[in-house]
């Protein structure tokens, strides 16, 4: 069945589909020996696929982990500027052909997806799917009513409004100053959509810098004991609950997927 070819690495665990749109807007990416443009359909199980001249293979098993990211490292397969990446935090054994889900700063840390499956690395990081992410957010100060019923509504950030968001404060901590700023607080929020530094972008628009960042849950996935710096394979029912599938589909799919 034809299908997009930025689809198809995806797939492939590649790139991501954006990911692999770049690759094709670079010339590295031929179809039967012709390079394709972005728009381009092949069959994987007919069409000769390459990048860089490198066959791409679909798995016949996905991986689907879940990575408690440290600070320090960046969301990609690899960084130009040799700077540690999530992809060094994965054993060996499991790193072929897997791609991260979305992206944390390299300040952030908190729960990671990665697997070598597009479609449901599609579906998790998709607004349109509807799998919302919750951060603990420590900010410089404490946010007056004003501000969080801004965070609420949405923020102006690069001529776009942010979606509404679930805001709520956990604790007051730092010094006991008797000014506005005075003390420092953590906060939970609750996301749809996943813009670039969206968190720190939206508490620094109202006026409240961000301190730490921690992303503590992916839609209902969430893993307080899991340490920083490991990972696990994901539980086929979290799997399911990422894809949205159903109670009564969720036997006939355990048979057709496997994990890490």
């Amino acid at each position: 069945m034809a299908e997009r070819v930025q689809k198809i690495l995806a797939r492939a665990g590649i790139a991501s589909r954006r990911g692999g749109e770049e690759l094709i807007r670079a010339g590295r990416v031929t179809v039967n020996g012709m390079i394709v443009a972005i728009g381009a359909s092949a069959d994987a199980a007919k069409d000769a696929i390459r990048v860089d001249g490198k066959r791409v293979v679909l798995p016949t098993r996905h991986r689907y982990l879940l990575l408690n990211k440290p600070r320090g490292y960046i969301t990609s397969k690899s960084d130009p500027e040799g700077r540690p990446t999530v992809m060094d935090l994965v054993p060996p054994p499991w790193r072929k052909g897997l791609v991260p889900v979305g992206r944390l700063d390299f300040n952030t840390e908190g729960l990671l997806l990665l697997t070598s499956d597009g479609d449901f690395a599609q579906h998790v990081s998709h607004p349109r799917f509807g799998c919302r992410k919750s951060y603990a957010v420590k900010v410089k100060g404490v946010p007056d009513r004003e501000a969080v019923e801004r965070l609420r509504r949405g923020v102006l950030i690069d001529g776009r409004r942010t979606a509404p968001a679930k805001v709520k404060r956990l604790k007051q901590v730092g010094g006991k100053g008797s000014g506005r700023r005075g003390n420092n607080s953590w906060w939970s929020v609750e996301i749809g959509e996943g813009r670039t530094r969206q968190i720190r972008e939206m508490f620094f628009r109202v006026g409240y810098p961000v301190q730490k960042l921690r992303r503590v849950t992916i839609g209902q996935v969430s893993d307080p004991r899991l340490p920083l710096g490991e990972t696990r394979p994901l539980e086929q029912s979290e799997i399911d609950d990422l894809m949205g599938r159903p109670p009564s589909s969720r036997s006939k799919q355990r048979g057709r997927r496997g994990r890490a």
